[in-house]
């Protein structure tokens, strides 16, 4: 009969301690080093340290043997790190966060406490098949957020860098996440959906399966998202509704008076002229900027349609 996982990651653990308390003892005889044997001995309660690789465990962290480790990664109490999981160089890992088998992480995220990531997908069709969860670099993970590892042999869901998911984040399974992001508290991303970069999730948002959400989106708080949220405008309400240009994180994120003004009047011409959608997109491809070029592309692109705008003028009309 196979060991249980919590038996055998325990086990592994202390293998790990005692090992590490060696190699303590060890590399401080051979350098020669001021501190005496029973100075290292009484180190090994409170910390477990690797001198070679300059990480830090605290002991009562349960990492598996298997778990790949880079340079300078420091491991709270009471978090556990299961078979098969890599994670980069100067990753923290907080108070009993757990990752999950199959996970992969990139150079120095910052995972808080109670955070799972990789836990198995919560789809009806999953049987238990070899998935992955891949997570870039520089991430800010915070409390009790939820990452799941994707649904269907050898699939995977896919985190970015530079990302801020704030407390109690929710990425289903088989997600594409994109870079520079950010989530607000409690923020549910159901399976399938893809976010491009640069994207701000105010609040308390729900999406529902499949849908996309295009660069430099903003969406308001609490909003029901059932349909594709398109770039560079903001989206707000339940139900949702495109209410204008997102003025200020376009200037934010530095993009020119010229640019910006583009996608002023793309958004006039998509919901306000009185236009069907077709000739308003045969217009706007005619249009030589850029963002007015992705915008067209991901209406065209779009499979479950998009939200979207008002028919009626937005008091706020600034650039």
């Amino acid at each position: 009969m196979a060991t249980p996982f919590g038996e055998r990651i325990f086990s592994d653990s202390k293998a790990r301690l005692n090992r590490d308390i060696s190699n303590v003892e060890e590399t401080l005889s051979e350098e020669g080093a001021e501190l005496g044997e029973g100075r290292a001995r009484s180190a090994a309660p409170t910390k477990c340290y690797y001198p070679l690789l300059s990480m830090e465990i605290h002991p009562s962290a349960l990492v598996s043997l298997s778990a790949k480790l880079g340079k300078n990664v420091r491991i709270g109490p009471l978090a556990v790190v299961e078979d098969e999981v890599e994670i980069g160089d100067d990753c923290e890992i907080g108070t009993h966060a757990v990752i999950k088998r199959f996970t992969s992480l990139g150079a120095r995220n910052r995972v808080f406490d109670h955070v799972v990531l990789g836990g198995e997908p919560q789809d009806v069709k999953f049987k238990g098949e070899k998935s992955f969860l891949q997570i870039g670099e520089d991430n800010l993970i915070r409390e009790f957020c939820t990452l799941h590892r994707a649904n269907g042999e050898g699939e995977t869901t896919v985190i970015g860098s530079r990302n801020f998911l704030m407390v109690g984040i929710h990425i289903a399974h088989n997600c594409i996440i994109g870079d520079d992001n950010i989530f607000a508290n409690e923020v549910a991303l159901a399976g399938h959906i893809v976010v491009e970069d640069h994207v701000f999730f105010s609040n308390n948002v729900g999406a529902h399966q499949f849908v996309r959400f295009g660069r430099y989106a903003m969406v308001g708080g609490k909003s029901k998202i059932v349909q594709d949220v398109l770039p560079f405008f903001t989206t707000d309400g339940n139900p949702a509704r495109v209410r204008g240009l997102n003025s200020v994180g376009l200037r934010r994120a530095g993009f020119s008076s010229s640019s910006r003004l583009a996608l002023k009047d793309a958004y006039r011409l998509l919901f306000r002229s009185g236009e069907t959608r077709e000739t308003a997109l045969t217009a706007l491809e005619k249009v030589e900027d850029e963002n007015v070029v992705h915008l067209v592309n991901f209406i065209r692109s779009s499979k479950r349609g998009f939200i979207g705008g008002r028919r009626e003028i937005d008091d706020d009309d600034s650039l």
